[in-house]
């Protein structure tokens, strides 16, 4: 069995949704419950996924350990499959992230409420650009990955709910929307999100 940190529908969600597409028993542990988190992953971030005691940190890192290790199709064995499988985690993990992580440091950090909406909209900006990248791919298939449901679809459906918390107009393909929406009806997200629900519910 693995053991996840998380926190509540941030990106270790997609962690867990993955783990769940494997068939892969899991025991999830919300970091806020953990009274030296840092003893665990010094960086203080999530995921955190544990495999028979070794600790495994950064998201694309341990999808691309947990792909590998139960030979996913989610991974392609051939070169060019898993280049673009890798590309695509990347731009979701390393490129969108990091767009939606700037709405929630100004959100945190910046004082003069007009100046706080000028730099969110800024923001909001970009990382409407980079939906439209997406948009563009899914013109003529289900998913990033083609027929087959990709990490990095899991991960952009987990990061497109980020921007209903902020004062910001993201708009989001229709394609895309269809795409999340796939997403979001596979058991795994629904039982993921059930999940985190049941040990916030518990406490």
């Amino acid at each position: 069995m693995y053991t996840l940190y998380y926190s509540p529908r941030a990106c270790s969600l997609a962690t867990q949704v993955i783990l769940r597409e494997l068939g892969q028993d899991i025991e999830i542990i919300d970091k806020s419950n953990v009274s030296n988190f840092n003893a665990i992953n010094p960086v203080g971030s999530i995921p955190v996924l544990v495999d028979e005691g070794k600790v495994l940190t950064e998201g694309v890192a341990i999808l691309l350990y947990v792909l590998q290790k139960h030979h996913s199709p989610m991974l392609p064995g051939d070169p060019l499959g898993y280049h673009r499988a890798v590309q695509d985690m990347l731009f979701a993990n390393a490129t969108m992230h990091p767009a939606y992580s700037k709405l929630f440091f100004i959100a945190n950090n910046v004082v003069d409420e007009q100046s706080k909406l000028d730099l969110l909209h800024k923001a909001s900006l970009r990382i409407n650009e980079l939906w439209q990248v997406v948009e563009s791919r899914l013109h003529e298939c289900d998913f990033l990955g083609g027929e087959q449901l990709s990490a990095a679809d899991v991960l952009l459906a987990v990061y497109s709910h980020w921007g209903h918390l902020f004062a910001v107009d993201i708009k989001i393909g229709e394609h895309t929307r269809a795409m999340i929406q796939r997403v979001e009806a596979r058991a795994s997200f629904v039982q993921s999100l059930a999940a985190e629900q049941a040990q916030s519910c518990s406490l």
